[in-house]
């Protein structure tokens, strides 16, 4: 830990993050899903969920370290001006500097985090997912403008309930089937939102369309 520390102050002092990957699609998820929107995956993760699909952006130093400048300049080579940073877990690093890069260029900034580790950055929309890895940071559950609860088995809808009592009231509530058992998953969530209509469906519409 104390080698990644010193990793992320080094890169912090040189206005640098490491990218796993820069990408234009469509937003497959939540309540921007089907939106066009340019993704910036930082690498880096000390949650470590087992059901990961992007595992390889846990290690930061496997990962090319590019400037604010450099990753804004990929976000502007496209028409689109919504912007989603998203990881590994993006707030292991402080993202005030970048953030601000975007917004000056015109863009929309989210956010897809476990909220573990301490807010950073100017957000215009934030996406909390929780994880049993490592919980969220209670400061930053009031913060939240949408809760996507990874519906793994049963016991989570226990566990989502938790999350929904503890986020601010305009919050939006979505429950999202983990993809390798969404066959088993899906109807139960169908059902469970029947009976709790505050939580709306997210699926991973991008896995259904084949696209990044």
């Amino acid at each position: 830990m104390t080698e990644f520390n010193n990793l992320r102050s080094e890169m912090k002092a040189a206005n640098k993050l490491p990218v796993m990957e820069q990408f234009y699609t469509l937003q497959g998820e939540g309540a921007y899903s089907g939106h066009a929107a340019y993704f910036i995956r930082l690498a880096g993760c000390d949650v470590g969920c087992v059901w990961c699909d992007v595992k390889e952006s846990w290690d930061p130093k496997i990962h090319p370290l590019k400037t604010i400048d450099e990753i804004v300049a990929g976000a502007l080579s496209t028409s689109c001006r919504l912007c989603v940073i998203t990881g590994g877990e993006p707030l292991l690093y402080s993202l005030d500097q970048l953030t601000d890069a975007l917004h000056q260029a015109g863009f929309k900034v989210n956010i897809e985090t476990s909220a573990s580790s301490a807010m950073s950055g100017t957000w215009d929309w934030i996406c909390i997912s929780p994880k049993k890895f490592k919980a969220p940071l209670p400061e930053n559950l009031n913060l939240a403008h949408e809760l996507k609860i990874i519906v793994f088995n049963k016991s989570d809808f226990e566990w989502a309930e938790k999350y929904a009592s503890m986020v601010n009231p305009n919050c939006k509530l979505y429950l999202q089937p983990e993809w390798d058992k969404s066959a088993e998953i899906t109807p139960l969530i169908i059902d469970y939102i029947k009976e709790n209509p505050q939580w709306q469906l997210s699926l991973q519409t991008h896995k259904f369309l084949q696209i990044p």
